[in-house]
């Protein structure tokens, strides 16, 4: 086999292993039952879990509660795509725009009963520029 093929080979290898290490870990589409079972089995794993927010018949959200004494302390009731719904509480204040949101996509985990969310992706209403997607870290 010649040097050039080698390291070529060896430079594959290395770009695959890579890959595989970065995107290894994204976290996988998973319901409330699911992510609380994985939980209980003692898997700390993060998992995204996607739905929408529970709302009232005036489209108020309910369970939405925002901590004036730390703002950074925010929670909401979710509910998955199988009707499941959980209280999801966020470290990282009250994302803008969220009682205009459509869909919700949540990364986190659970911790003891409560899913604690370490991302939030909200889809805003067809009636903004191009379907906008607002993530929030």
């Amino acid at each position: 086999m010649k040097k050039s093929n080698l390291i070529l080979l060896l430079v594959i290898a290395l770009a695959i292993g890579i890959f595989v290490s970065l995107f290894g870990n994204i976290s996988s589409n998973v319901s409330f039952n699911e992510a609380k079972a994985m939980a209980d089995d003692g898997n700390s794993s993060i998992v995204q879990v996607i739905g929408e927010l529970k709302k009232d018949e005036q489209g108020n959200i309910i369970g939405m509660y925002h901590d004036k004494v730390n703002p950074d302390i925010f929670s909401f009731v979710m509910v998955d795509e199988q009707g499941v719904e959980q209280r999801i509480l966020y470290k990282k204040g009250m994302p803008t725009d969220i009682d205009k949101s459509e869909k919700v996509t949540v990364n986190g985990k659970f911790e003891e009963d409560m899913f604690v969310a370490s991302k939030i992706v909200l889809k805003c209403p067809s009636k903004y520029k191009d379907k906008e997607l607002l993530q929030y870290q």
